[in-house]
Parts: structure tokens; sequence; C-alpha cells
């Protein structure tokens, strides 16, 4: 595919960086670790609105005959902690569902059910509990036996591939209101052997995120996050598709404790700026948290 021509499959691999853009968005305060014993049961409830397409950061949705891309999705997540030789760890499965619809010049595809479910743990191998400074390390696998259909390409719920992702994350307050999380992420992909009529590989893909919060009382907080994603160009059939990330984004958190052991969160987000896939026009989230 060249910067004049767009083929088919080559619109839909640009269209997966899109989808595919944060392997594993964090939240404020997903990296403080908690006492041992501690699970947590987790909702999350997002919808996406994605809009203008672009290609080597040119917008390109007229050419390529696309509308819009909207996305909600479910996720279920299990967190337990645990102390491993007086370091904490957290043993977690998230389970993703949902639909996702891409709205064409041509009509409508969309997919629905139940995608590819993740296993892994954070340890946190540096732990302060009086600086309340900490740093951990992730690692996630994606299990690809969610719904998968190779016709639709990216508009799907499964990827029909193996990932693994990795994190490291930094977390220190500022002053005594304040706090910063810092977070690297690297993810490595399998192969997809049945992507449309081809077989698609990705190189690996990192990415930073940033989250400033604010804390007006011990129950209720507001937070500012920075997402810049790199890499993870795709190949279909060994031919290289120029598709590579370069995109950026932001959410806006507003957090409450509703009683001691529930919490609810509400953010909004959109797209900074985007070399290759969708700009993300709106995004809305709420998470429900409940404490066991």
């Amino acid at each position: 595919m060249n910067k004049k021509t767009y083929t088919l499959t080559g619109i839909l691999s640009l269209l997966s960086m899109s989808v595919l853009s944060a392997q594993v968005a964090t939240d404020p305060g997903d990296y403080k670790p908690l006492p041992a014993g501690i699970d947590l049961g987790i909702l999350y409830l997002q919808q996406t609105v994605h809009e203008d397409f672009y290609s080597s950061g040119k917008e390109i949705s007229d050419v390529a005959g696309i509308d819009k891309l909207t996305s909600d999705i479910g996720l279920f997540r299990w967190v337990h902690y645990i102390d491993i030789g007086g370091y904490i760890v957290d043993p977690q499965i998230i389970i993703p569902f949902g639909e996702v619809s891409l709205d064409t010049t041509g009509g409508t595809t969309s997919s629905s059910g139940v995608g590819d479910p993740i296993i892994g743990a954070t340890i946190w191998i540096y732990n302060d509990t009086e600086t309340k400074k900490a740093f951990g390390l992730t690692g996630l696998v994606s299990i690809p036996i969610g719904e998968y259909k190779a016709s639709k390409g990216p508009v799907n719920i499964g990827e029909n591939r193996w990932k693994f992702i990795t994190q490291a994350a930094y977390t220190t307050p500022l002053t005594e209101s304040f706090s910063l999380a810092l977070i690297a992420e690297y993810t490595f992909f399998g192969e997809n052997d049945d992507y449309i009529t081809a077989s698609k590989e990705q190189d690996d893909q990192y990415g930073m995120q940033l989250h400033l919060t604010k804390n007006f009382t011990p129950t209720t907080s507001a937070s500012l996050s920075y997402y810049h994603d790199f890499g993870g160009e795709t190949s279909l059939n060994d031919v290289k598709q120029n598709d590579e990330l370069n995109n950026s984004s932001f959410n806006i958190t507003l957090s409450h404790f509703i009683q001691p052991d529930i919490q609810v969160m509400l953010e909004y987000g959109r797209s900074i700026d985007i070399h290759n896939g969708f700009f993300e026009t709106d995004r809305f989230n709420a998470r429900f948290v409940k404490v066991f």
C-alpha cells in the first residue's frame, strides 16, 4: 500500500491500529499497591466514537469511504492481592465483552460477543508504605479464544492471536494532595494466520501513560491522564503496511467512594494527535469497584 492507493486489506490493517492503541490503558490509582488479602471486583463500561480516519498523518476518510467506528465495550476484572516473600502481588483476570461497529459508504459491519480474556499479575518490587512511593512490574497474556470472524478483520471482539503485554509503573506523591503515576508499556504480538485473506503479523508496540491526580478528600479525587503509543507496524503476507503508531490522547477522570467499599469512576477523553488510524472524537468510561 502506498500513499495514494488504499486496498481494502490495507485500510482494515490501518483500522486495527485504532482499535489496538494502548493495549491496556490504565486508570488513575491502578498501580497503588493494596494490602494482601483484599479482592477487587471491577466493572468497566466504555463507549468510544472514532471519526476522521488518518494515514501517515493525513485525513483520508472520504478516500477510504469510511464514516465512523463505534465501540461499546464492557470489561469484568477480578484482582486478588497476596504477599509472596514480602512482595505484594495481584493475580488478575480481565474478560472483555461488547460490540464494535464500522460504518462505511458500503454499509455497516459489526461484531459482538465475548473477547479474548487477559490473565496476569503485577509485582511491586518497591513499596514504601511511609512515603507512598512504589514501583511495580506487570505481565499480562491475552488468550485468543474470543469471538472472531476472519472476514471482519479488525471489526472483531477477539483478535485470533496471542499477546504478551508488559508494563512498568512508578507512583509517587508530589504534595500532600497531588500524586503522579508514570507507566511504560511494551507489547509482543503473535501471528494471526486468518486475517481476511492474509496472514497478519505486527511489530512490537510500546507507549507511555501518565496520571496526575488531585485528592480533594480521602474519598474523592480528579485526574488528568495522557497516553502516547508508538510502533506496532503490521505486515500482511510479509508486506509492510506503513501503519506504525505515533498517536496521543487524554482522559479527565473523577472518582468517588460512595461507600467505604464501593468506588465510582467517570471519565471523558479524546485523541490529541493521530498518525495512523481513527481520531477518537469522544470516549466515555464508567468504572465501578467493589472491595472485598
